[in-house]
């Protein structure tokens, strides 16, 4: 007798069909020796990068200030001349006092004097008053507003609705722009990926944003690396974190 066979085998993935349970995103497949290594390679370059960068950028700061402010000591004074080692971050140590003795300097009303007198000079002088007053007004802004900008991470539907776009909330919009639209709106900036730095100011409702449970730095992290890095925590189900005024 010869027995009959029914070979109805549907394992091989290759003759199988998506079906609508399949998942959008697959499971990584497994991979040889030769893509091994490389992975291991590209991750060795992922983690000793940032530190030699860090290291590199960090020794060039200090090497340059010290290059600006170690020869103000006077040369028989220099602790090189006693200890048999250079002291790296000399010139960093000098610049912070300076500074800080500079600051306390004009908080007062003789500094304040000095500095006006001086600002009026600079004023009559057609180039510099220009270089002197953008430079001024650029850090002032960022020295003056470094705690108060980006306080909070948010999420809109943009660029259309069931599309979100994670977004940095500046503050409650004012003035005319509040006023035209007869709604209680919020400044927000939405960055591109992945140059956080450029992206979309908009002016959306208060109800139409969600405060997200993540740092500013957890949101730009996410935005640098497309989503590939996201914060360590979850997500709050409900946030009643107010917005800023």
């Amino acid at each position: 007798m010869t027995a009959k066979h029914t070979d109805k085998d549907t394992s091989n993935p290759e003759e199988s069909e998506h079906g609508p349970g399949e998942p959008l995103i697959l499971p990584p497949k497994k991979h040889g020796i030769p893509t091994r290594i490389r992975n291991y390679f590209l991750t060795g370059i992922v983690v000793a990068a940032p530190i030699g960068l860090t290291i590199y950028i960090t020794t060039w700061f200090i090497d340059l200030v010290d290059n600006w402010f170690t020869p103000l000591i006077p040369a028989p004074y220099r602790p090189d001349n006693f200890l048999p080692v250079e002291i790296p971050g000399l010139g960093l140590i000098i610049a912070f006092v300076l500074l800080t003795l500079l600051g306390a300097i004009t908080a007062n009303f003789i500094g304040r004097t000095i500095l006006n007198a001086g600002e009026r000079l600079v004023s009559r002088m057609p180039v510099v008053r220009s270089i002197y007053g953008a430079l001024k007004q650029i850090f002032e802004t960022v020295i003056s507003q470094s705690n108060q900008s980006f306080r909070e991470v948010g999420l809109i539907e943009y660029p259309r609705k069931g599309i979100y776009s994670i977004c940095f909330i500046t503050t409650r919009t004012k003035h005319e722009i509040a006023t035209r639209t007869g709604h209680e709106l919020v400044s927000v900036f939405v960055p591109t990926t992945p140059n956080p730095t450029s992206g979309f100011l908009l002016f959306v409702p208060v109800d139409d944003i969600t405060i997200l449970d993540m740092s500013i730095e957890e949101g730009a992290k996410m935005i640098i690396s497309a989503g590939l890095v996201e914060p360590p925590h979850g997500v709050a189900e409900d946030s009643n974190t107010p917005l800023p005024e």
